[in-house]
């Protein structure tokens, strides 16, 4: 990505983390770039350009999930992999954003995904879609660790994925809202350990 376009969606995407979509202006965006006025809209056009292109960076580059990459050999494999990424994304995050106080995002993390769910059509599809893999990625992991003997559960195979993703999602959003998302990995292991523990025959 040329450096001027990532300049400039990196603030954006701060300043967005710091109020709302309505509430930053142009001139602001161009202003904290320290680039003039004539060399920035060589790149973005309008308010609504940007934050469409900051949000397909963010949430499409920076808190992508390959869960491909992930262990396919056990679910233990699987979901600390997946916590390994958490702290690597948490770490791009904080450099992105150059946050240097342990915490990436706020509350506002979730006014910026009903600002684009608001403002940008595709994206709530987006999201589904991503929310269909997740569930996907888990079930089959878990699949194959019941047919390994891994695990033992009456429970269907998308029960026990949800649980482990919806505990995640809510712990983030505990975290956020306390603006204590650093603690998020360790506290998130404890808690899938234990979940673990109970599936394990």
């Amino acid at each position: 990505m040329n450096d001027s376009r990532e300049l400039i969606l990196n603030t954006s995407l701060k300043l967005f983390l710091q109020k709302s979509f309505k509430e930053v202006t142009m001139k602001e965006i161009v202003t904290e770039t320290g680039m003039s006025k004539g060399a920035f809209y060589h790149y973005f056009s309008s308010k609504e350009q940007v934050f469409e292109e900051v949000i397909r960076f963010f949430y499409g580059d920076i808190m992508s999930v390959d869960y491909n990459s992930f262990s396919q050999n056990s679910l233990r494999e699987f979901y600390h992999d997946y916590l390994n990424h958490v702290g690597k994304q948490m770490k791009v995050a904080k450099y992105v954003l150059g946050a240097n106080d342990g915490n990436a995002f706020n509350s506002n993390h979730y006014l910026l995904i009903f600002d684009a769910l608001k403002i940008l059509p595709d994206f709530k599809a987006h999201l589904l879609e991503r929310q269909k893999e997740e569930l996907r990625s888990w079930v089959e992991i878990i699949k194959t660790a019941k047919k390994k003997g891994e695990i033992k559960s009456a429970m269907a195979d998308a029960t026990i994925a949800r649980l482990f993703i919806f505990s995640g999602d809510g712990m983030g959003i505990n975290y956020i809202i306390a603006d204590t998302l650093d603690k998020t990995k360790k506290e998130l292991q404890v808690l899938w350990d234990g979940l673990y523990t109970t599936l394990k025959p």
